[in-house]
């Protein structure tokens, strides 16, 4: 799950504004490919490292430290689990804000396809794992497992492939992601939430409040808007609910159309800077930490009901799902394709949303307390989303040949 922005992938920044230029690193960072390449670059070494020197990956990610208080005493892996993968849910935050108020999902009927489509992505993924698992999957929630899609992979193989396909292709993917990202996100925070603390809550949802109004007023130096997240983030952290939630509310609250005598918004500002960090550093870093799994278990994962569940509820279920959904909208004349594909484009969308990474890696996480659990379900996570890329990538050059040829003649 990670959204390359329209804003900042689109748009170049112009030279004179604040002296970046396309060329620089963080402009690199921008390109949609990139962070597909880096998560497949920090897979690679984590799949490595855990099974050439697995005793040094363990230990490592094992280290446990922070204050005791407030429940701060986490693992490395936690801390980036719970901690830095809340900025990538930030900006996830204000790409949802933005797209349901001035861009692609604003307006009902703009909305309405890729919101089906999306609920049907996320319905029968939980359905077919909990067939397929013989009911395994409901344990713990692993029935949630399968149902988030990762954008940074998904655009990152549409760019490879389908760069040639008419913008709708891209607009329907994007679309429909951030929607069934949103729902992982509210999954991650009813499913998941231990021990719920009240007051930390409440306090939480104060300091949102407090940043909510500091925007209003424009009182935004960084010495307040930082400390103000941080402690939301402590508070929410200590209440039971799963940190990465302070990343989608404050990104929510993040003002998303300029003002006046504003060039650009807080939203616009602010993923300009934190999207290098979140795809270039923190999403990969994840990766890192959550990808190291023992490949001596692959016998044990094809014979788990819960890993057998997990992969066809991402490689089959997302695919019927989506591609159900969107027919569906269309049939009941509540949303229409757009312009320029057919339902033959909507196919390899629908096989791109089988890519299922960071949300469902994070999942696979929470899901259970055992090393081992936790292996085989992210082992299948793994597997359906390579087959799935591959899938995708065939279909993608069948559509921009068969394109090419209409245009041609």
């Amino acid at each position: 799950m990670r959204l390359p922005f329209l804003k900042s992938a689109r748009t170049p920044i112009d030279d004179e504004g604040d002296g970046r230029r396309r060329g620089d690193l963080g402009e690199f960072l921008r390109e949609e490919t990139t962070g597909g390449r880096l998560l497949l670059a920090a897979t690679l070494v984590a799949l490595l490292w855990a099974n050439l020197a697995p005793g040094t990956y363990e230990r490592l990610w094992g280290l446990e430290f922070g204050p005791h208080w407030a429940h701060l005493h986490l693992s490395l892996s936690h801390w980036v689990a719970d901690g830095l993968l809340a900025v990538f849910f930030f900006v996830a935050g204000m790409e949802v804000k933005r797209e349901l108020t001035v861009g692609e999902l604003a307006g009902w009927k703009a909305a309405a396809l890729p919101l089906l489509a999306a609920a049907g992505g996320m319905l029968m993924p939980a359905l077919i794992s909990l067939g397929v698992s013989r009911g395994a999957t409901a344990e713990g929630g692993a029935w949630a497992i399968p149902v988030a899609t990762d954008i940074a992979f998904a655009l990152g193989v549409l760019a490879l492939a389908g760069s040639a396909l008419p913008s709708g292709v891209r607009v329907l993917l994007l679309s429909m992601a951030v929607i069934d990202d949103l729902g992982a996100i509210a999954l991650i925070a009813v499913l998941f939430t231990k021990g719920f603390g009240l007051l930390w809550f409440l306090a939480g949802i104060a300091l949102c409040g407090l940043y909510w109004l500091a925007h209003r007023r424009r009182w935004t130096p960084p010495a307040l808007m930082i400390p103000l997240a941080l402690a939301a983030w402590v508070c929410i952290h200590a209440s039971g609910v799963h940190a990465t939630v302070t990343g989608i509310l404050l990104g929510l609250l993040t003002p998303v159309v300029a003002r006046a005598g504003e060039e650009e918004s807080a939203a616009e500002r602010l993923e300009h800077r934190l999207h290098p960090l979140s795809a270039g550093f923190i999403v990969p870093l994840f990766a890192l930490a959550a990808a190291g799994i023992g490949l001596g278990s692959l016998g044990d994962t094809v014979r788990d009901p819960i890993a057998q569940g997990v992969f066809f509820g991402l490689l089959v279920g997302k695919v019927v799902g989506v591609f159900g959904g969107a027919w569906l909208a269309v049939r009941l004349r509540l949303g229409e394709l757009p312009g320029g594909i057919g339902w033959a484009d909507v196919l390899p969308v629908a096989v791109l949303a089988g890519i299922g990474y960071t949300v469902s890696l994070l999942v696979s996480q929470l899901t259970n307390d055992d090393p081992d659990a936790v292996a085989r379900s992210s082992t299948a996570v793994l597997a359906a989303s390579f087959l799935a890329s591959l899938l995708a990538l065939v279909l993608l050059r069948i559509r921009t040949r068969a394109h090419h040829e209409g245009s041609s003649s």
